[in-house]
C-alpha cells in the first residue's frame, strides 16, 4: 500500500505503551489513575498520527501475562477500555477512522468484547486511518494461532507443504492485512520488545524513550519520527546500492 506524505515519515507505528504504573507512583496516586492518564495519551497520540500522516498506529493495551496482575487491576483496566470505546466511537466516525483489534479477543470480557464487535463493525469501511489495539495479544501466541491454522490448511487441502514460505504463512497472522510497523516506540526506559509483534517487527526502526506514557504526546511522537528521519533503512542491501537505486 503507498505511503502518502513524506517519504521519510513511518506508515506504520507500534507503540508499547508502559510507565501507567510509575507515573502514579511518582505523584503517590492509585495505579488505576495512571492508567486514566494513559487512556488521555492515546487522544492525544492518535490525534497527532494523523496530523503528522501516520496512517498505521498499534498501540499494545493488554498482553496475555497482564491477566497475571492483580485482579482489582485488570478489572479496571477492563472498564477504562469499555469507557473508551464507549466515549471515542463518534470520534472514529467522524475522522474516518477504522479501528480494529489483534489479540485473542474471544478470551476477553463478554462487555468489551461486544463493544470492540460494535465498534470494528461501525468503522470498517474507513481506509485512510487506522487504529489497532492489540489485546489479549502475545506474539509467541499469534505464532502458535497461525502455526494452527496453517496446518489445519493443509491438512483441509487449501497449502501444499511443499509451498511453505514467508508470504503464504503471513496470511495467518493476525496481521494478515497490515502493512508490517516501520517503526516501534517503546516509553518509560524499559529496552525490551516484551512479546509484542515479533515476526512484523523484523525490519523496523527502534526508539526507546524515558517519557512515561502518560505524559507521551505530539512532542515525543514527532521527536521519534524524526529520529527515524535520520536512519538509512537498507533491508540487508549495502549502502551504495540504496544510494544507486538498487532494489
Amino acid at each position: 500500500m503507498p505511503s502518502h506524505g513524506h517519504a521519510k515519515i513511518p506508515q506504520h507505528v507500534a507503540i508499547i505503551m508502559d510507565g501507567n504504573g510509575r507515573w502514579a507512583k511518582q505523584r503517590g496516586l492509585p495505579r488505576l489513575e495512571g492508567h486514566r492518564r494513559g487512556v488521555e495519551a492515546v487522544r492525544t497520540t492518535m490525534n497527532a498520527a494523523r496530523e503528522l500522516g501516520i496512517r498505521y498506529i498499534t498501540l499494545y493495551a493488554f498482553s496475555v501475562e497482564n491477566w497475571k496482575r492483580p485482579q482489582e487491576e485488570v478489572g479496571g483496566l477492563m472498564g477504562l477500555l469499555e469507557l473508551y470505546l464507549k466515549k471515542e466511537l463518534s470520534t472514529f466516525v467522524r475522522d474516518g477512522v477504522r479501528f480494529r483489534t489483534i489479540g485473542r479477543i474471544d478470551d476477553m470480557p463478554a462487555g468489551v468484547r461486544r463493544l470492540l464487535r460494535e465498534t470494528e463493525a461501525a468503522t470498517k469501511h474507513f481506509t485512510e486511518w487506522n487504529f489497532i489495539l492489540a489485546l489479549n495479544y502475545g506474539a509467541q501466541t499469534e505464532a502458535a494461532d497461525a502455526a494452527r491454522a496453517y496446518a489445519a490448511a493443509v491438512r483441509d487441502g487449501q497449502e501444499k507443504l511443499e509451498d511453505a514460505s514467508w508470504e503464504r504463512f503471513h496470511r495467518y497472522l493476525y496481521t494478515a492485512d497490515l502493512p508490517d510497523p516501520d517503526l516501534l516506540i517503546r516509553t518509560s526506559g524499559e529496552l525490551r520488545i516484551s512479546n509484542f509483534l515479533l515476526l512484523q517487527l523484523a525490519y523496523a526502526e527502534m526508539v526507546f524513550t524515558p517519557t512515561l506514557w502518560p505524559d507521551f504526546g505530539k512532542a515525543e511522537l514527532k521527536a521519534a519520527i524524526d529520529e527515524y528521519a535520520k536512519r538509512e533503512r537498507r533491508y540487508g542491501r549495502t549502502t551504495e546500492q540504496i544510494k544507486a537505486g538498487t532494489k
